[in-house]
């Protein structure tokens, strides 16, 4: 099934008003704004984002609501490690937060055909990210994975001191195919 018509069908099953997409390079300098908005992750240039929503789009996922972007996930396939999805930022406004939007996101980006080889999900959060925490602890249950933690960029020796140490998180293994039917159910 084409991602549209997944997040047409899941639009419906929420009984909500968003839709969740794959990005174009239209919607660049739009999340550039919204992750600047947020004022909780750490902005990558606008070029950055550019690059996220061309080259990378079906990694990554963004959600509307009445035309307006109100949710972002990032996401990569690491070349050395095919069965891997890095998801590098989660990005929701404020307004929409608390109701699984970020999960919501990432099971769009699975279900897609470019991840049909994924069993494992990284991403990196520091100690004091409750929000992230929460949410990939959910991910980890919803997926009948572990979920394994380990300094990774250290605060001194990557981060010169300026930035907190970020922890790499592994979610896996799991099966792409039995996690979107659970997340179905």
């Amino acid at each position: 099934m084409p991602p549209t018509e997944i997040a047409a069908r899941r639009s419906t099953e929420q009984n909500d008003d968003i839709t969740i997409r794959m990005p174009s390079e239209e919607d660049g300098s739009k999340v550039w704004r919204l992750v600047k908005a947020a004022d909780t992750l750490d902005e990558n240039s606008m070029y950055c984002n550019l690059l996220q929503c061309s080259h990378f789009a079906s990694t990554c996922a963004l959600a509307e609501r009445n035309g307006k972007i109100i949710g972002w996930v990032s996401g990569y396939i690491p070349p050395d490690h095919p069965e891997r999805l890095f998801v590098w930022q989660v990005c929701v406004r404020e307004d929409a937060r608390g109701n699984g939007l970020g999960k919501r996101l990432i099971r769009d980006i699975l279900e897609r055909d470019t991840c049909r080889d994924i069993s494992h999900i990284n991403t990196t959060i520091t100690d004091d990210n409750d929000a992230s925490w929460s949410l990939f602890h959910k991910i980890a249950q919803s997926l009948d994975a572990g979920l394994a933690r380990s300094a990774h960029f250290e605060e001194e020796t990557h981060f010169d001191g300026h930035h907190q140490t970020e922890h790499l998180v592994s979610i896996g293994p799991f099966d792409v195919d039995r996690a979107a039917i659970k997340a179905a159910a």
